[in-house]
């Protein structure tokens, strides 16, 4: 495809090369005619001579040689280092003594995935899916997270003050369940992770769903004992709701409500220096409302997750 200020199509190229080869007419005239210079002419015409109508289309504008390429070698080495170790191009370069630049060139030359789209542990690339209809599958988890001392931390008071207030305050957790198709996220702020609490939260959790028309038929939670306890099982099989489980050491198979954990982390919870951990509580229903409503996600086409649940709003009922 020639780019817009090409002055010939690839029509326009034929007909000029037929000028000249079939018509006999001199350069000079076809290139005044099609308003390009007796050398593009002169191009088009030789083109035309050799290969017939197939040479008017575009090549390609790569070198037939490239004589200060990265050598073979030094490629191999590099994707070596990557495949065993799973480094990035500035560690690679350092190993090497090459510039980050050249090692970035190499892995995108070759295809290799980038770090954030391979599992850790095995170095495979992560398939990532999305079930076809709300309520299919539910994402649990829960975040522990340090309070605010009263009179703020270290982000307000600076590190050394904010030592000596932070001892003693204890820890929220926060429940969290996700739906996997619309995103849709339900979340409390509790104050431990026990079997009889976590078994609560995903009774609020489950009527809030059926409340905005999700048929809830499975749920994916980590291997924590909260959600291995008879109380989760049988609170689970009596709505008759599947439960699975992820394999162990494996949280990116929970990768939908791990990926809200850092969100609500970056955007609610260190978002601003607060003074006391009531008011970074208090500020937590509108987060949450706006995540649902109002904040495109990225996966949803820039898109809430309000937009793939019609009854939202509990107009329909």
């Amino acid at each position: 495809m020639p780019h817009r200020n090409a002055p010939l199509t690839e029509t326009g190229r034929l007909r000029l090369a037929r000028c000249v080869v079939e018509d006999g007419w001199p350069l000079r005239r076809a290139a005044e005619r099609f308003q390009v210079s007796p050398t593009t002419a002169q191009r088009w015409a030789t083109r035309y001579r050799a290969t017939g109508e197939a040479g008017m289309s575009d090549r390609s504008s790569r070198p037939h040689h490239s004589p200060r390429r990265t050598a073979t070698r030094t490629e191999r080495r590099i994707i070596k280092v990557r495949v065993l170790r799973r480094w990035g191009p500035a560690r690679i370069a350092h190993l090497l003594n090459l510039a980050p630049s050249t090692v970035h060139r190499v892995l995108t030359r070759f295809g290799l995935a980038r770090l954030k789209h391979l599992d850790r542990a095995t170095g495979r690339v992560i398939r990532r899916y999305e079930h076809d209809r709300p309520g299919e599958l539910v994402h649990v988890d829960i975040k522990k997270l340090g309070n605010i001392p009263d009179g703020g931390g270290h982000k307000v008071l600076g590190r050394p003050a904010g030592r000596r207030t932070r001892s003693g305050v204890g820890y929220q957790y926060i429940h969290t369940a996700v739906d996997d198709h619309s995103r849709l996220a339900y979340s409390e702020i509790l104050t431990d992770e026990k079997k009889e609490t976590a078994t609560a939260f995903w009774q609020r959790a489950h009527a809030y769903f059926t409340g905005v028309g999700i048929t809830v038929e499975r749920v994916l939670t980590d291997n924590g004992a909260c959600y291995k306890s008879h109380t989760w099982r049988d609170t689970l099989a009596a709505a008759g709701i599947a439960h699975k489980r992820t394999r162990p050491y494996r949280p990116q198979t929970n990768g939908k409500v791990e990926r809200l954990n850092r969100t609500l982390l970056d955007e609610w919870a260190y978002a601003r220096p607060y003074r006391s951990e009531q008011e970074r509580r208090d500020a937590f229903p509108a987060w949450l409302h706006t995540y649902n409503h109002h904040r495109g996600h990225t996966a949803l086409a820039g898109k809430p997750p309000a937009t793939r649940v019609p009854n939202l709003t509990g107009q329909y009922t």
